[in-house]
């Protein structure tokens, strides 16, 4: 199994292909399996690398964590694989934890991919949303939140369904105490102040009808990266990997080879 120590925890991750590396960081509550279609498609072009963040998949899953911790594992993942520098590409939570490593270490990141972002958080993305629907979420078992507020976080919610399905028919879901943690980690985070002084080409993409990180949150973020451009997906949601999959791997590529 390919996994590293990264200060005392071990992570799990999966690679493919030869070639620029490019780094996958996944969502919060998944893995590195949420990325199979594109590691598929860019091992052709890419050393492609899905890291499982610790508390996910099947990397430990410590009772306590930090989003500096995510950043400095991914880091300790470069370094463990002798890579200096890297394509970064984050999704929501990932995409936090590369905005992180593009400010903490600007010398390990080639270009920066952030996905369904926002540059700040009081709480994680998937918290607010619960609290926002508190009303409609009462007297509901918590295992049953997701199904309550998936037509608030995605378009095309048959492909998404259809990506999950795969995904989880390989892994296994979070218990709910380690969603707790997971979602704690992403409390109060701010880059604004810092965003600017970004060195590395970036790339920020929404789902125009994205209600956890709607458009507003991923164009604010560009406008504060000096070399950013915004692209919002029309089609898609929370998920614009699964929601319009093809596109949205043209999009990625053609900015990774521009």
């Amino acid at each position: 199994m390919p996994t590293f120590n990264a200060n005392g925890i071990e992570l799990y991750y999966e690679e493919q292909g030869e070639g620029a590396p490019l780094i996958l960081l996944h969502g919060l509550g998944a893995n590195r399996a949420m990325f199979k279609r594109e590691m598929d498609h860019w091992g052709a072009s890419y050393r492609v690398i899905g890291l499982d963040s610790r508390g996910h998949g099947r990397s430990d899953k410590p009772a306590e964590f930090t989003l500096n911790d995510h950043i400095e594992d991914t880091v300790a993942l470069l370094d463990h694989l002798g890579i200096q520098k890297a394509h970064v590409l984050g999704v929501s939570m990932g995409s936090y934890i590369a905005q992180g490593i593009a400010l903490a270490h600007p010398d390990r990141v080639e270009k920066l991919v952030l996905v369904v972002s926002k540059a700040h958080g009081k709480t994680s993305s998937t918290q607010e949303m619960i609290e926002q629907h508190a009303e409609e979420l009462k007297g509901v078992d918590e295992q049953q939140y997701p199904d309550i507020l998936f037509k608030y976080m995605f378009h095309d919610q048959e492909a998404v369904k259809e990506w999950q399905e795969e995904l989880w028919q390989t892994e296994q879901e979070l218990s709910l105490a380690e969603m707790a943690a997971a979602n704690k980690a992403l409390a109060g985070f701010d880059f604004r102040a810092a965003l600017p002084t970004v060195a590395a080409e970036t790339l920020v993409i929404s789902g125009t009808y994205d209600g956890l990180n709607p458009p507003e949150r991923g164009k604010e973020l560009a406008s504060l990266i000096p070399n950013a451009r915004f692209t919002e997906f029309e089609n898609s949601g929370h998920a614009p990997n699964a929601e319009e999959p093809e596109r949205f791997m043209e999009t990625v590529q053609e900015f990774l080879e521009g």
